[in-house]
């Protein structure tokens, strides 16, 4: 065994954002927070825009050059400026790249709202309808939203703006992962923005109706959004969950967890967090998924604090958190991760506990990835051996050669195989004994049978030969109706007739 443990430690420092802006990063931003990691692509992409309009008037100007040099030689026609049609079309697609999400913001006056419509127009074109009625909880995602935003004076436009929206990102099946969730998220905030100016000071009412934007969103969007074709997410589930169950040897040990299973309140908190980390595959919106790990989280606590008899800290929650990983095996972990990051509110993922206990499940999943006998205190040789399933950890190894690892475990198994042949022993003793037992049994209860048959026999009842009855009592039951009735001498004599003279 090594001397010396690695152990599992995650400072603090290493959840917030490499760019020092204070909010939770993520390992799927390259450890930045959402704002960081959305400005860092913005940049990229201007700087691409920028190559790409440097190249096109380079290769501009090689031609026009070109096609000057030719001119002179023909001299044929007047010069001209052949590619300033080219400079026209390239300016007018140029400022015609407006942002998709901006267009959802511009109020249309192309088609006013009818006088007579109601105050929430949920009707659309047959095909959208069509497949919007296939999902139940499409449909009551939509009216909860709808009844939510009545009370509100702008709750019309937001309806459609969103409705809008949703609607353009369903028929775009073939947009990549990565561009529907820039443009989720661009939607996002340009209408925060736009809520934040209408609400001024109410950051608690506008948390709360894009707590419901996203929920009536993300639930239609859910088939296209979920791990989608254009991704290799299903892929990195498959070889998530091969990896755990590979790591099903894993003792609560290894991992240093300060966790007492024996105590029936932390076992119970154990299955509750197993099941909250599980339960979060069966939830539609980002903001549910979150719940589902935020109770895990707590559950997890609540298990350390009753199992240590004081407050949990960091150190102690990332090991126990990536335990219950490991014991849960959720299915489609990594679909999970990637759809709260891509589509969750931002807001929620770069603060607050949703966004600490998220970000400590990133961690551990990764860890998971990664591990090796060092994390656990074995040797690699160790290490490889209850990887292949040739050893257990319930098999003592020493620290010599495989050969010598081996025997050990050959010695056990046969020190096992002797308690078995001893164990045999023991149960024909124990039959033994038992049928003896019964036999005695049914030799004490004859015995038993037979002294009361003596005693019967030589004691007999007095009611045998009962003393015949009396004069008076047998005419008493010669004139009664039921002689059988024993009675019947209690009874008053029977009436008489009488004549009446009339």
């Amino acid at each position: 065994m090594m001397s010396q443990r690695r152990g599992i430690h995650l400072d603090q420092s290493e959840l917030l954002c490499k760019k020092g802006c204070g909010f939770y990063g993520n390992t799927a931003w390259q450890g930045l927070c959402s704002k960081c990691w959305r400005e860092e692509n913005q940049r990229e992409k201007q700087k691409q825009i920028q190559e790409d309009w440097a190249l096109a008037e380079r290769l501009q100007r090689e031609e026009e050059e070109a096609y000057a040099s030719r001119q002179q030689k023909t001299q044929s026609q007047p010069s001209i400026t052949p590619f300033g049609k080219f400079e026209e079309r390239k300016t007018k697609e140029k400022s015609s790249k407006v942002n998709t999400v901006t267009k959802f913001f511009i109020p249309s006056t192309k088609t006013p709202p009818k006088k007579d419509a109601p105050p929430f127009d949920t009707q659309s074109s047959p095909s959208s309808s069509t497949s919007r009625q296939s999902s139940v909880d499409s449909d009551i995602a939509t009216q909860e939203f709808i009844d939510f935003l009545k009370p509100l004076k702008s709750g019309r436009e937001i309806f459609k703006q969103c409705r809008a929206f949703t609607e353009t990102m369903v028929y775009k099946r073939d947009i990549g992962a990565d561009e529907l969730s820039e443009c989720v998220q661009d939607f996002y905030q340009n209408l925060s923005e736009r809520l934040q100016t209408q609400f001024k000071g109410s950051s608690d009412q506008v948390e709360c109706i894009m707590d419901e934007v996203e929920k009536y969103m993300m639930t239609r969007l859910y088939k296209e959004a979920f791990c989608p074709e254009t991704t290799d997410d299903e892929k990195k589930d498959l070889a998530i969950q091969k990896r755990i169950r590979a790591l099903h040897w894993v003792t609560i040990e290894m991992l240093c967890v300060p966790v007492d299973e024996e105590i029936p309140e932390v076992s119970d908190s154990v299955v509750k967090a197993i099941t909250d980390v599980i339960e979060m595959d069966s939830k539609r919106v980002p903001k549910n998924k979150l719940a589902c790990i935020t109770r895990c989280s707590k559950h997890i606590f609540n298990a350390i604090k009753v199992s240590k008899k004081e407050a949990a800290s960091a150190d102690d929650f990332l090991p126990t958190l990536i335990y219950i990983v490991l014991k849960a095996n959720p299915p489609r972990l990594h679909s999970n991760i990637q759809y709260i990051t891509r589509f969750c509110n931002p807001s929620r993922l770069m603060t607050g506990e949703d966004g600490y206990y998220f970000t400590n499940l990133c961690c551990a999943v990764a860890f998971i990835e990664k591990l090796d006998g060092q994390s656990l205190n074995l040797s690699s040789e160790e290490f490889e051996l209850y990887m292949s399933g040739q050893a257990s950890p319930h098999w003592p190894l020493t620290s010599g050669a495989t050969s010598s690892s081996s025997n050990t475990a050959l010695s056990q198994v046969h020190k096992r195989l002797d308690l078995l042949t001893g164990l045999g022993e023991r149960q024909e003793r124990v039959i033994e004994k038992a049928r003896q037992l019964e036999s005695d049994l049914i030799d004490w209860t004859d015995e038993v049978e037979q002294k009361v048959q003596s005693v019967l026999e030589s004691f007999p009842p007095d009611m045998q030969n009962p003393p015949a009855p009396t004069a008076s009592g047998t005419a008493a039951a010669s004139s009664a109706i039921d002689s059988d009735n024993v009675e019947n001498e209690l009874l008053p004599p029977p009436l008489q007739p009488q004549v009446f003279a009339g």
